[in-house]
């Protein structure tokens, strides 16, 4: 099936590592011009090589730190001013840091959550609607999480994952009308599969298994109907599919990719 995404103008942020490093690698497969948005500029450029390799029409790297008030808005200027437009947001810059929800009382830590998970969603989605909006087309994908339904350890990012939710049903139902597409991908656990696949300001970075150890995948795995944990590839199938033009008449709709862990 051909997506008619080749030469789409294409942002992801949190692009650098892991899950956003896959979905570059999905839109460089289909030929896009690609802005990987990053605090990471090493890892960043790394992930800009293999996207050009991969088969990117163009790829770029803006080093943001999204939380910062004009940030978003640097961001998507950069590649509209480059390339005229944006035809695919993907949400995906995310932080975590597991903690069971009666011991994580560090405000300081729920509010830098809320700031990264949330707030910079917020502002990129708002930055890239001015652009779509003219241009009467667009998709903006949300990379939520299944922590959104209610996981242990995960409650306040899981508050902040479950609230792309309703962000994203929002711009649907306020900007189907503008040709704009918003829709969710929730993934679940997605292990790096290689060092080269996280850069030094992952959540990774401190070792896979001081995020999740040997027994804890063990046991997830065990409840996934299809018996495999999700890859940054699967995820990367999904979020290119849904931002394109194959599925044009879906909005507002939330994508679990975890193997039927989540059914929502």
């Amino acid at each position: 099936m051909d997506l008619r995404l080749a030469g789409a103008r294409v942002l992801v942020t949190g692009g650098a590592s892991n899950i956003g490093r896959g979905i570059v690698h999905g839109f460089a497969a289909e030929g896009a011009r690609v802005v990987i948005c990053d605090i990471d500029a090493p890892q960043a450029e790394k992930v800009r090589t293999e996207a050009l390799e991969r088969g990117a029409a163009e790829a770029e790297v803006v080093v943001e730190d999204l939380t910062e008030e004009t940030a978003a808005r640097r961001a998507v200027a950069r590649l509209a001013e480059r390339w005229g437009g944006i035809d695919v947001l993907v949400n995906n810059a995310g932080w975590s840091v597991p903690g069971f929800i009666a011991e994580d009382t560090d405000r300081a830590r729920w509010q830098r959550l809320v700031e990264v998970n949330l707030f910079s969603a917020i502002a990129c989605t708002q930055a890239a609607l001015e652009p779509m909006r003219a241009a009467g087309t667009g998709a903006v994908v949300f990379i939520a999480s299944d922590a959104a339904f209610g996981e242990i350890r995960q409650g306040v990012y899981g508050a902040t994952k479950a609230a792309l939710l309703a962000l994203a049903r929002t711009v649907a139902k306020e900007h189907g009308r503008h040709g704009i597409t918003s829709n969710v991908v929730c993934p679940g656990l997605v292990l790096p599969e290689s060092p080269d696949a996280v850069g030094a300001d992952s959540l990774w970075a401190v070792g896979r298994d001081a995020v999740f150890n040997d027994r804890q995948i063990e046991s997830l795995r065990r409840t996934v109907p299809l018996g495999r944990l999700t890859t940054a590839e699967d995820v990367a199938d999904a979020v290119v599919w849904i931002s394109s033009r194959a599925a044009r008449q879906v909005t507002g709709q939330v994508l679990s990719v975890s193997g039927g862990y989540s059914m929502p």
